[in-house]
């Protein structure tokens, strides 16, 4: 205290021996700081309120944006004290007002928003709904700070971290508030938001060229030159001080200034197409009648996963969104089931302990998902052997929803959610949508590529690719030394079914590295996929291991793995693993799937469309064979359309 005492002392007389000074704002928000180290070795609210007034009067004169930053810090954090202290109405009132300041001078620091919202929404005070709206601007500024799209997962990865919650407690504060249809549109504004920034920038042209060419020309134009920039590999910064090329910047600030460029040209561009008659909304969030289009086909059902309240909201074309509340410890619980889930994995799926611990999740998502959903469906009057969609968030991304069970029933074999209904999994609800695009393409039997890269761990992989060659399509092999990374993309291009049997690796950490394991080892990765273009892809069947699986380390609803790339680059409905696959089970369940893909029996729907049915019979068939563990039928899942 005697050291603070000096120190109070010498700013006082800097401030007044030399008012003008611009280190007398410095002083101000030292005198808070100092003020404030007081209050907490004493307790005494006097230091606490010469805290407050000094940040104040350092407001009213700071020269600059960092010490108005700084003072404002300091505001925040004595008047956030003496809140919890007082629960004063006047302090809340000038907290959310400091709060509101700080998101506009430093808009890409999500931290401020999330506390700001969370105090907000605890009090009671309505600029909560402020707070949450800044906290997804940021999320979504900060990606346009980073060049390259592994540098923008890394920046959201490394900055947010468990702020990345923030979409799904502003969705379920809309819920509590009773805006069920905001929700929606702020979830999904919220996640996905590496998918959701690549999209738009293959945003069709076609309707523009009609209003515009000249226009429709500049934007595919910056679209394109934004796109290679983003999916370039970044180099590495220069951090040892070495030669940094032109105007003193290394090669990584070369491509920050080319981004930063690259989007003002692109930010203007929009500008003029937003003026042009009936464009006026033009690449604007998607409005909840355009989202819930995404049920067109059957119901999409929605978790909100959030320590607030947590919520699950069925989508249903021409209806209203339906609403079903979970209980009080359903984000405990449902956290804990993936925490075992993927704990007992670590330690091999062929243990007991693993099959124990999938049976006991599978049960407890009946019971908290299941039971709930099947009977709102019943009630919706959706018949069974319906598709439906799961658009999963947080731990749901790593939950087996599809297998949830077993349910009840007469019979004398167990019933899962599968065998009543048909299911899919989507990233987001805009990745719905653009799979139903309409195609160009007449229906028509598909032509399969197979890819296929066996080795000694792979025994049945031979008797697998002789399944696919005798399905009823043409089949185009790319096999061992012709199965090159750049093989695979060119020939892709040709087909609009592909089939995969080689080995699925993860990267911890490194979710744009995960990769099919080709020729002598080399690698396509999920970001070679990304960069892919394939508007006539339909189905890719991924028999590999780790296919739709996150690593620990994944920003979950980022939802970045090699099902969800495939699906992006064109693919309309891919079939995954959640985890390792067993070789042996490749062979019946391709033979199943493709048997019930062309059928005659599905005259008139595309053969894409077909593939979720399929799927599904074939892991039936699959189950039903008897000595099948539960984790390896569990294992399969469906993604898109």
């Amino acid at each position: 205290m005697a050291d603070i005492e000096d120190a109070v002392q010498y700013c006082r007389e800097l401030i007044n021996s030399h008012p003008h000074s611009p280190l007398a704002p410095v002083a101000l928000v030292s005198l808070s700081n100092l003020f404030g180290h007081a209050f907490e070795y004493t307790n005494q609210i006097g230091y606490l309120n010469e805290a407050i007034s000094a940040a104040r009067g350092c407001m009213n004169i700071a020269p600059s944006q960092s010490i108005r930053l700084a003072s404002l810090l300091s505001l925040i954090s004595r008047l956030s004290t003496r809140l919890e202290l007082l629960h004063s109405r006047e302090d809340l009132d000038e907290l959310m007002q400091a709060f509101a300041q700080i998101t506009t001078l430093d808009p890409v620091r999500l931290s401020f928003s999330f506390v700001w919202a969370s105090i907000a929404r605890r009090f009671g005070h309505p600029s909560a709904l402020t707070a949450y709206d800044r906290g997804v601007s940021s999320m979504e500024a900060t990606l346009t700070f980073s060049p390259t799209l592994d540098t923008q997962y890394l920046r959201l990865a490394a900055r947010f971290g468990h702020l990345t919650a923030l979409p799904f407690d502003y969705t379920s504060y809309l819920i509590h508030t009773g805006r069920l249809k905001q929700a929606i549109e702020a979830l999904e504004r919220g996640r996905a938001l590496l998918w959701s920034e690549m999209r738009g920038l293959r945003t069709p042209v076609d309707q523009i060229r009609q209003a515009d060419s000249n226009l429709a020309d500049k934007f595919a134009a910056a679209n394109r030159d934004l796109e290679t920039l983003t999916l370039a590999f970044s180099p590495i910064s220069n951090a040892d001080g070495g030669d940094s090329g032109v105007y003193g910047l290394d090669p990584f600030g070369h491509l920050v200034v080319q981004q930063q460029k690259l989007l003002d040209d692109r930010k203007k561009l929009i500008s003029q197409i937003q003026a042009l008659p009936d464009f006026d909304t033009f690449l604007n969030p998607p409005s909840f009648d355009t989202l819930c289009s995404a049920s067109s086909h059957g119901p999409v059902i929605v978790i909100n996963h959030s320590r607030w309240r947590s919520d699950i909201v069925i989508l249903l074309r021409d209806s209203p969104p339906s609403l079903i509340s979970t209980s009080d410890d359903f984000y405990a619980r449902t956290k804990r089931l993936q925490d075992q889930l993927l704990g007992e994995r670590k330690k091999g799926l062929e243990s007991v302990k693993y099959e124990d611990a999938l049976r006991y999740v599978l049960k407890e998502l009946y019971e908290l998902v299941g039971r709930p959903v099947i009977k709102r469906l019943n009630q919706l009057n959706v018949p069974e052997q319906s598709r439906v969609w799961w658009c999963p968030t947080s731990v749901f991304c790593s939950l087996p929803l599809h297998a949830m069970g077993p349910i009840p029933s007469d019979g004398n074999s167990p019933r899962y959610f599968m065998d009543l209904y048909i299911p899919s999994y989507i990233p987001s609800l805009e990745a719905l949508i653009e799979s139903r695009k309409p195609s160009s393409q007449v229906i028509s039997k598909p032509s399969i590529l197979l890819i296929a890269q066996p080795d000694e761990n792979m025994p049945e992989a031979l008797k697998e690719m002789r399944v696919v060659q005798a399905a009823d399509a043409d089949v185009t092999r790319l096999f061992s030394a012709k199965a090159t990374p750049a093989a695979v993309l060119a020939r892709l291009r040709d087909h609009s079914f592909a089939h995969i049997v080689s080995h699925g690796i993860l990267e911890p950490g490194k979710p744009f590295e995960a990769s099919f394991k080709l020729h002598r080892g080399r690698r396509l990765q999920l970001l070679d996929i990304v960069r892919s273009q394939l508007p006539d892809a339909e189905f890719a069947f991924l028999s590999a291991c780790h296919t739709a699986e996150l690593t620990d380390e994944s920003i979950a609803d980022e939802m970045l793995h090699l099902a969800a790339a495939m699906q992006f680059c064109g693919f309309r409905s891919v079939v995954g693993t959640m985890w390792a696959m067993a070789d042996t089970d490749g062979p019946d369940l391709a033979k199943y799937f493709y048997e019930s893909v062309f059928s005659d029996e599905t005259r008139g729907e595309r053969h894409y469309e077909r593939t979720a049915v399929a799927l599904r019979d074939a892991v039936v068939k699959l189950r039903r064979k008897g000595g099948i563990s539960l984790e390896r039928w569990v294992n399969f899942v469906h993604y898109g359309a």
